[in-house]
């Protein structure tokens, strides 16, 4: 299914970032660094033509903080969309990283992500994301977060989507898809 041209952000680091925590649906502040960051990507979006697209954000304050400020000059609306949300974790939202199992496969971070007790999982996620992006009426900007970005990425290009530095959804750069093709964008 060919989708629309899509520019993805990441929100900027938060407190829990740097602290190591899984926030899910929980929120804490952008740090200094968050506040760069999303500064950052409004640097990067104001180099690229941006007319005719629509501009999202997830609802969650960290997103919203990053809409805020890296869509400041560019976007004259921003709505929210809760599909746009980070992946629930479930019982355990807000701990240490460093205090959960951490299993022995290829991709221990989304495997952690897929063990949370009450999580919400990624194949939940996926429908979720594939449900916005089939209610996309054209080209848009979206703030969202890490493991959301990563399955947008995924559902848009395909596999091609983890092969970036960094696939997990970079904080301060921007994801740009067209044509069934990612470039990122520092």
């Amino acid at each position: 299914m060919p989708y629309p041209e899509l520019y993805i952000l990441r929100h900027g680091q938060t407190v829990w970032n740097a602290e190591g925590r899984m926030q899910g649906e929980l929120n804490s502040p952008l740090t200094a660094k968050g506040r760069t960051d999303a500064a950052r990507q409004g640097e990067i979006l104001a180099t690229r033509r941006l007319k005719g697209f629509g501009f999202f954000t997830s609802p969650q304050g960290r997103a919203f903080q990053t809409a805020g400020i890296a869509l400041a000059h560019l976007a004259d609306t921003i709505r929210t969309d809760d599909r746009l949300r980070e992946i629930g974790v479930g019982d355990w939202t807000g701990l240490l990283r460093d205090d959960l199992p951490m299993p022995d496969v290829p991709d221990p971070f989304i495997a952690q992500y897929e063990m949370a007790p009450g999580g919400e999982g990624i194949a939940a996620l996926e429908v979720r994301v594939r449900a916005f992006l089939a209610d996309l009426a054209g080209p848009a900007v979206l703030v969202t977060h890490g493991i959301t970005s990563r399955v947008l990425r995924c559902v848009v290009v395909g596999n091609a989507a983890l092969e970036a530095a960094n696939i997990h959804g970079g904080q301060g750069c921007v994801y740009h898809l067209k044509d069934g093709q990612q470039k990122l964008l520092e």
